[in-house]
């Protein structure tokens, strides 16, 4: 399934919710989930119940969470934890494929990086102009 995520990409900083300890010091990691659970109960990306069951189904495929916690999750914690993983793939496109297109990427130069195998092809750019993120297999 496809989420659109046009209004993060173009308004978020994805570095408050995506940033390795480097970046950030030692607080990385609490940092970017209160920040992506802050802006999940504001603005959350996934809205219906079909989005959110097909992030659960997507969450399975990493085998870092059991069938029973993913269920537990609230649709306020499946909204930050796919915050976090659009912002990962949005700061890596960011940073290797800058341009003038939706959230400062190249979309052309991504997709060609995402066709090579070089970065996930999770996030794209739609024919109408928006940004969709994947959630399959």
């Amino acid at each position: 399934m496809d989420i659109n995520v046009t209004r993060f990409v173009v308004e978020a900083d994805a570095f408050q919710f995506s940033a390795s300890r480097m970046e950030r010091g030692e607080n990385a990691g609490p940092e970017t989930w209160a920040n992506a659970l802050v802006e999940a109960s504001e603005r959350p990306l996934l809205s219906s119940e079909d989005e959110l069951e097909a992030f659960r189904d997507f969450a399975k495929g990493f085998g870092a969470w059991d069938r029973d916690e993913i269920a537990a999750w609230s649709p306020e914690e499946c909204n930050a934890l796919f915050i976090q993983f659009v912002s990962g793939d949005l700061r890596e496109l960011e940073s290797l494929c800058p341009g003038d297109g939706p959230g400062g990427i190249d979309w052309e130069a991504a997709r060609e990086l995402q066709e090579e195998g070089t970065v996930s092809g999770r996030l794209g750019l739609w024919d109408d102009g928006s940004v969709g993120f994947y959630v399959g297999e």
